[in-house]
């Protein structure tokens, strides 16, 4: 026992408690310690503890003093907590980075007497663990469009999705309502009420760090993103009448004659609905969906400045040879073929996530077809969330 003065302080090995002693007899009454009276302060996990679960809280409780601050450091994520009223309990308010090594200090106080307590444990290191591998847009300086979801991929099945979904965050600088839903053992996306609005900051966090993921599995670290909503691009086109008419922030930058797929088969018919522009690649060779050289309609082709927007291959691009039918005629393999110009211009204009809605077919594209996930109610996209 270690005594310093007339109310000392004792450390009990492997117990994280920190004892005061008094040294003399008093009321009692006044906030003093009465004789073999002691005020405690007592951390969990205790000093020296060793595979400590993740998601363990850690607690310091006082006795017969109260609590000046609590400090955490470690090899992992930072770690914050709250104190109670009575200064009296302060518990963490998250979870700890598994194998890693925390030091917790305690600072107390009685009858105007401070006191330390500290104590130094190790959290389990687990078997297997979850990360994210991508997150979607995440390319560095890029602005993306008011519809643009939020894609995130995990390394291995989460079998406790509710966990791990609780632990998502997205802060936007103009509040709208969003929600995630599942799409895939692996994957996530958080789609929002309205479109976002343009010219603004998304915040994108992930707690996952200790998180218990479902089977043994925790989280291995935190996710911190930030997303640039660009200005609000809307394409609005007929496919019947072979014209699309692009805006910027609500005002009209020009109207672009198209000719669309031909409709003799489902494949090449240009589906209706709300897209969102995936992505630009120039050159990209188009082949025949489902059919091999020496097929009946096989075709192999290179096309220039062109912009996807589904998953089954229907692209806005550089077609020169049917620029006669561009406006008039729907002659195309699905896609929306524009004249050179016109679709050099739309490639260099287009954000990813920007919005193309399109009528007039008998073909409405999927809600999964690539990032068509407005075509979801939004009442029916929550259902997809493990917190509904």
């Amino acid at each position: 026992m270690a005594v310093r003065g007339r109310l000392g302080l004792v450390v009990a090995g492997g117990t994280g408690v920190a004892v005061l002693v008094a040294g003399c007899s008093g009321s009692g009454g006044s906030g003093e310690l009465a004789s073999n009276e002691t005020a405690t302060v007592t951390i969990t996990p205790g000093n020296g503890s060793a595979s400590v679960k993740p998601d363990s809280p850690i607690e310091v409780k006082a006795s017969n003093t109260t609590l000046e601050n609590v400090t955490v450091r470690g090899e992992g994520v930072s770690i914050t907590g709250k104190l109670s009223a009575d200064r009296r309990t302060w518990r963490s308010d998250r979870t700890l980075t598994p194998g890693a090594s925390y030091t917790v200090t305690a600072q107390s106080r009685h009858d105007g007497k401070p006191a330390t307590a500290t104590s130094t444990f190790t959290t389990l290191k687990p078997a297997r663990t979850l990360s994210v591998i991508d997150v979607t847009p995440n390319l560095k300086g890029e602005k993306v469009g008011v519809g643009m979801p939020i894609m995130v991929r995990f390394n291995r099945p989460v079998a406790d999705r509710a966990a791990v979904e609780r632990v998502l965050r997205v802060t936007p600088e103009k509040p709208v309502e969003g929600a995630w839903r599942w799409i895939a053992s692996d994957q996530v996306i958080y789609r929002t009420r309205t479109y976002w609005a343009p010219h603004q900051k998304v915040r994108f966090s992930a707690r996952l760090a200790g998180v218990p993921a479902g089977k043994g599995v925790y989280g291995t670290k935190d996710i911190d993103q930030t997303i640039s909503i660009g200005a609000a691009q809307i394409t609005t086109g007929n496919i019947s009448k072979h014209r699309m008419t692009v805006t910027r922030d609500g005002k009209k930058l020009r109207t672009v004659p198209f000719s669309a797929g031909n409709g003799q088969t489902r494949e090449y018919t240009t589906t209706s609905g709300v897209h969102l522009l995936m992505e630009k690649a120039s050159p990209v060779k188009m082949i025949s969906p489902g059919r091999k050289k020496g097929d009946l309609g096989y075709y192999e082709t290179v096309v220039n400045y062109a912009v996807r927007f589904s998953s089954s291959g229907e692209y806005t691009h550089a077609a020169p040879w049917s620029v006669g039918s561009q406006g008039y005629a729907n002659v195309s393999h699905g896609c929306l073929n524009l004249s050179t110009a016109n679709a050099k211009w739309y490639y260099d204009i287009m954000q990813r996530g920007d919005v193309l809605k399109l009528t007039g077919s008998d073909r409405e594209v999927e809600w999964n077809n690539g990032w068509s996930f407005w075509q979801e109610s939004f009442a029916d996209w929550k259902k997809g969330s493990a917190l509904s």
